[in-house]
């Protein structure tokens, strides 16, 4: 009897633990300025937490959402931070950048011509409502 206690409380343990492990983390970060600082803040923050959780066995999802003056952050020769989203991109599958669509209309009407934006960012119709679709599907919302 104490065996099968023994033998029912370790398999209980075993399950739980396997249960813990694993997690996958989902995290939406918002730029929308064109700050260099703020730029470079969010990139540390997705490096940041993305060690914590793989140090913990866990995996986390990240989407890097940019509009109004942050879509900066994702035009070439214009970027301050151009090969720090290159590397980073390369480096971290988890890691996706999303271009608001609407910013992207109003900076190219506004530059009478059309503004191409570096090939890691998918453009997205609104950043805005990127932003809520993503914290719909349960994204943590960060903004530094």
């Amino acid at each position: 009897m104490k065996r099968f206690i023994a033998t029912t409380a370790l398999t209980v343990m075993m399950a739980t633990s396997a249960f813990a492990e694993g997690v996958v983390h989902r995290v939406a970060v918002h730029v929308d300025q064109n700050d260099p600082q703020v730029m470079n803040m969010a990139l540390n923050n997705v490096a940041n937490l993305t060690s914590y959780y793989e140090a913990q066995g866990d995996t986390v999802m990240v989407e890097l959402v940019a509009y109004g003056p942050g879509l900066n952050m994702f035009v070439p020769g214009k970027s301050p931070v151009e090969d720090r989203i290159s590397t980073m991109s390369l480096e971290m599958e988890n890691l996706s950048f999303a271009a608001c669509g609407n910013t992207l209309r109003n900076m190219s009407k506004k530059a009478g011509k059309d503004i191409t934006l570096m090939d890691e960012a998918t453009i997205v119709p609104s950043g805005v409502v990127r932003l809520i679709e993503l914290q719909e599907k349960d994204y943590a919302y960060i903004r530094p």
